[in-house]
């Protein structure tokens, strides 16, 4: 059809979802748009449109009660400047596709989800993270940012031009415009291996949280919450060229793996990135799920919260007090650590930070009777929940948490004066408080 008429998207005819399948969109009326002029006529001719990503959300923060227009189909590299080590993409790229676009010409980004299949906009808008100490998360690459405001003007961003306004547009939620293409800094590309160590006792993180969490590029925890110890830890570091490499077999107590893991121990890890030290490109040892590997539907449902790095092993212990109610509702849960950025509405605003991350079984109304326990521990950390993962954190608390929020609501009205692109998340947990 053309393009400012909907595509009904509901699989099978049915309602629109999100990639967990645990949330109903609450429109069908989807526009595709495959170019910035197109979604320049899809902005002016509605009162109220909102951006639907890859669906990786698993609450409202995408929604719409209107009307959707997706990037998705906008997924081409514009330009590569090498000697600037940037590149410049169109917003609906996904990480799998631009990584080994960037290694086959000698780059890398400095960091990657878990997950390779989320696109750049909405990974960054959501402060969407990798693992390491000193990694930011997904968001610092960006050095600008083309979007399309709520009168259909196309407007650039930029770190260079617009500093402060920068720090407030990056991780901007869906709530300043639509997103059309994203300028990332790169660095030159490296190769990794991981090495996956099983049975860290919790205690060990009382005395070496820093060598543990700083042991590799990236370092991932897992645990189950069963028995106070981390069931795999995994290990990426980069690979020195030529240097010989022998993973120690133990690892503060710990034993290293002697075969590929799934971080769910009962589960295949035929979808998993290559373990045993073997090296590969950055992008295929980075994210813990290869990226020709496809999750269809993810029958799961996830928190995250973000706390201090220094308080993370006190943060862990309150968490462990919950671990009879945690437990029967869990998966896995993943402890990692995020460098500080200068992004107003980012978790790690101003502060490095460990995020503790619960992939839970589909049973929400289990589920949400033990967020608030969570969240209520995590308090006195100041426990930041991801903004695209189920939270019952209050939007009084949410302000107290964001310093720079009233600023944030500033800059949305100066961009959207009429809430364009503003829906109930947003209304709710940004301008109630």
């Amino acid at each position: 059809g053309d393009a400012l008429s909907p595509s009904i998207d509901g699989e099978d005819g049915g309602q629109l979802k999100n990639w967990a399948g645990n949330y109903e969109y609450s429109t069908n009326r989807l526009f595709p748009a495959t170019s910035t002029e197109q979604v320049r006529e899809l902005v002016k001719k509605h009162n109220k449109i909102k951006v639907l990503g890859s669906r990786h959300c698993f609450n409202s923060i995408a929604d719409s009660a209107d009307n959707f227009i997706s990037v998705k189909q906008m997924d081409d590299v514009i330009s590569l400047d090498e000697k600037a080590r940037t590149i410049t993409v169109e917003a609906g790229v996904a990480y799998g596709k631009l990584a080994p676009y960037l290694h086959s010409r000698g780059f890398a980004l400095h960091n990657l989800a878990s997950l390779p299949h989320i696109s750049i906009a909405g990974a960054c808008a959501t402060a969407t993270h990798g693992s390491g100490v000193k990694n930011g998360n997904l968001a610092t690459a960006v050095t600008a940012m083309e979007i399309v405001t709520a009168a259909g003007d196309v407007q650039v961003i930029s770190k260079e031009h617009d500093a402060e306004k920068f720090d407030g547009a990056v991780v901007n939620l869906g709530g300043i415009g639509v997103v059309t293409k994203v300028t990332l800094k790169i660095v030159p590309t490296f190769m990794m291996r991981q090495n996956v160590y099983e049975n860290l006792a919790l205690k060990q993180l009382e005395e070496h949280l820093d060598e543990v969490l700083s042991a590799g590029y990236s370092v991932s925890l897992f645990t189950d919450w069963k028995n106070q110890n981390f069931s795999q830890v995994w290990i990426k570091r980069k690979v020195d060229d030529g240097a010989a490499f022998k993973a120690e077999p133990t690892f503060f107590g710990a034993t290293l793996a002697q075969k590929n893991l799934h971080p769910i121990g009962t589960m295949s890890p035929i979808n998993c990135t290559d373990q045993m030290g073997v090296p590969a490109e950055w992008y295929e040892r980075m994210p813990h799920f290869k990226m020709g590997y496809t999750p269809s539907s993810g029958k799961e449902l996830q928190s995250e919260y973000f706390v201090p790095y220094e308080s993370g092993y006190q943060a862990l212990l309150a968490i462990n007090e919950l671990r009879t109610y945690i437990a029967p509702q869990l998966q896995i849960s993943e402890i990692r650590t995020i460098n500080a950025d200068n992004f107003w509405m980012s978790p790690c605003y101003k502060q490095p930070s460990m995020a503790i991350h619960f992939t839970w079984k589909q049973n929400w109304p289990a589920v949400r009777k033990i967020l608030p326990l969570i969240e209520e521990k995590l308090a006195p950390f100041n426990g930041r929940p991801h903004w695209g993962k189920l939270f019952t954190v209050s939007p009084s608390r949410l302000k107290l948490l964001y310093e720079k929020l009233p600023d944030f609501q500033q800059l949305m009205h100066e961009y959207d004066p009429h809430g364009k692109f503003r829906n109930k998340f947003l209304d709710t947990n940004i301008f109630s408080s």
